[in-house]
């Protein structure tokens, strides 16, 4: 259980701000860096840095509630690592990994934040917290995610230049890029380029 969201604002290294929404906790939580070619893009650097994610997107934790020691900013990265090659794996078609998913499981077996409900009927989460149960709520997340109904609806964006993987919550299944304000935009702007040099090769 994730709160309603609107969208993860991105702002990357080149080109312009723009609001990503990957459907689900687990992986909003892969955009904060990963093994190998994702090293470049690592954001947990710090404990202070992990409790800082935890104010943003689906959680909406104040970090000063949220209690990070240097093991549990240790098994946050090993998670993230374990749910990309995972993901990766079950993108590509493949066995998932045994060790990725042990991991997942490991994390997943703890005990996770605690749901509240205001009177408002907002859902919350029971603070003070610790990092260690921000990671278990993630890895249930994606436990659910890749056993369930919509572990066909994961997607890799459609762009060569992007890597980032959403849930492809559209109704047609259709949905092919991170967002219309980047990857889309910029398609649109290669095939309008494309069919005009095609029209006047000149």
């Amino acid at each position: 259980m994730t709160r309603n969201t609107t969208g993860l604002p991105m702002s990357p290294r080149h080109g312009s701000p723009y609001v990503f929404d990957p459907g689900t906790l687990c992986l909003e939580f892969l955009v904060t860096g990963g093994p190998g070619a994702y090293a470049v893009h690592e954001s947990l650097h710090e404990p202070r840095d992990l409790a800082d994610w935890c104010a943003r997107f689906r959680l909406r934790l104040d970090p000063e509630l949220v209690t990070v020691s240097g093991t549990e900013l240790a098994a946050a990265r090993t998670l993230r690592d374990a749910l990309w090659r995972t993901v990766l794996a079950h993108l590509d078609g493949r066995p998932l990994p045994p060790e990725g998913v042990a991991e997942v499981n490991r994390a997943a077996a703890r005990a996770p934040l605690a749901p509240r409900m205001g009177t408002d009927r907002e859902c919350a989460w029971v603070v003070p917290a610790d990092a260690t149960a921000v990671l278990s709520t993630i890895a249930r997340d994606a436990v659910e995610l890749l056993t369930g109904p919509l572990a066909d609806r994961i997607r890799e964006c459609g762009s060569e230049d992007c890597r980032l993987v959403f849930v492809d919550t559209s109704r047609p299944g259709r949905r092919r890029w991170c967002s219309m304000d980047r990857c889309g935009n910029r398609q649109k702007v290669r095939a309008l380029r494309a069919r005009r040099e095609a029209e006047d090769p000149a």
